[in-house]
């Protein structure tokens, strides 16, 4: 049986996934797919209406396990691997709950790209951000650089393998805070909460359309997002929505 190498808590709607893969949460094989598998259920849960991804120790995530690279001579090896690596992420962009990156360390290469997957991202103030495969005779994170980095700071990064503290990141703009340590959780549940009252229908289609916006003309996905509006008008929860602010109350989302 394998290690369990990411924790599942659930309060209030809230699910808070940990990284927990000694000593730097490196990416390996089976993190991976424990990985794919937390946000694959956190989707299907009902009882889930957002996430919180972080790490345990003192990393948020390293990178990938370098001792858990393929065998290039195997054939198939590295496709396997490299398809695997890919839905890391996409489970993490296509969670049809908005996931929030509480980076309390480094995050490194495919750490990176696991927070740049994520909807929103806050970083504690002694994180650090990099993608460092030229250092390794390696090429790759240039997909995940360019969605967060301009052009030139992108390929200095790609190039260099250079390293940017939280507070560059926040002072660009990138990340939405930059605490200390002991007040990361507490700034990442506070968000979580105010996503967690709202109608669980209403943020299923934004994060539809907030993902449809990386990728399709703004005419079409402004199509996209009428057709939502229109779909969403027609539930229970936007009625509820209505008659709750008439009635100067707190709504009661049934997600329905």
């Amino acid at each position: 049986m394998s290690a369990e190498l990411v924790k599942l808590a659930v309060k209030d709607y809230v699910a808070t996934v940990t990284l927990d893969h000694p000593p730097v949460n490196a990416l390996n094989g089976a993190l991976r797919e424990q990985i794919i598998a937390a946000f694959d259920a956190i989707t299907d849960r009902e009882d889930i209406r957002v996430a919180i991804l972080t790490g345990a120790g003192k990393s948020f995530c390293a990178g990938a396990d370098l001792k858990d690279r393929p065998n290039v001579e195997l054939p198939g090896a590295y496709g396997r691997h490299n398809r695997i690596t890919r839905e890391t992420t996409n489970a993490i962009r296509e969670c049809e709950k908005p996931v929030i990156a509480a980076v309390n360390g480094a995050a490194l290469g495919a750490g990176l790209g696991l927070m740049a997957a994520c909807d929103i991202m806050l970083a504690s103030e002694n994180a650090v951000f990099g993608m460092p495969e030229i250092n390794v005779g390696l090429a790759g994170g240039a997909t995940t650089l360019r969605a967060l980095f301009g052009r030139s700071r992108m390929r200095r990064m790609l190039y260099t393998g250079c390293r940017i503290p939280a507070a560059e990141l926040y002072r660009l703009g990138i990340i939405e805070c930059c605490v200390p340590l002991e007040r990361l959780m507490d700034e990442a549940t506070a968000i979580a909460r105010e996503i967690a009252d709202k109608s669980p229908l209403g943020i299923k289609y934004a994060k539809l359309s907030a993902n449809l916006t990386e990728l399709t003309p703004s005419r079409e996905v402004y199509r996209f997002e009428q057709g939502y509006t229109v779909a969403l008008a027609k539930t229970d929860d936007a009625r509820e929505a209505k008659q709750a602010f008439l009635e100067k109350r707190k709504p009661e989302f049934k997600g329905r």
